[in-house]
């Protein structure tokens, strides 16, 4: 008999108790997910896409700043282009991935720093979203009157 990898191995294992293991001749085989997306996991998603788009758009903002020493007209074209309802719109949901990032990050360092931070991280994944909830619902209508001249 062939012998297998450590790396083989270790895939062929069963890692959870949710997890379903059919046996095959050529050996185990894993299906069926461990992880049913409870609070989380989708903490743990969300902030991987928030933390990417604030960085996509430090970005562009970086180079689109640096435009104001190559040239101050297409510096000045492309600020008109964001004074458009379209980037208002896009101005809230920076502001709500900027807010959400930031109230989930307290949410990790208590998980990982306070002794029992792991056993209310349930409650606390809700209470960020209690307190993004209140930051939008305080800022959204403030600045779409700006977009909007009213």
């Amino acid at each position: 008999m062939p012998e297998k990898s450590a790396g083989a191995l270790a895939d062929a294992q069963p890692v959870g108790r949710k997890q379903a293991v059919e046996q095959k001749p050529q050996g185990l085989r894993v299906s069926g997910t461990l992880y049913r997306g409870r609070e989380g996991m989708w903490s743990w998603v969300l902030h991987r896409i928030t933390g990417v788009s604030i960085f996509f758009f430090l970005l562009v903002h970086i180079l689109d700043t640096a435009l104001v020493r190559l040239s101050p007209e297409a510096y000045n074209a492309v600020i008109g282009a964001y004074q458009t309802p379209i980037m208002g719109l896009g101005e809230v949901g920076l502001v709500g991935a900027i807010g959400f990032h930031a109230l989930n990050g307290l949410r990790i360092i208590l998980v990982d720093f306070w002794s029992v931070g792991t056993r209310h991280q349930r409650l606390m994944f809700w209470l960020v979203w209690v307190l993004w909830a209140v930051l939008m619902i305080g800022f959204t209508p403030r600045h779409l009157m700006n977009v909007f001249g009213g």
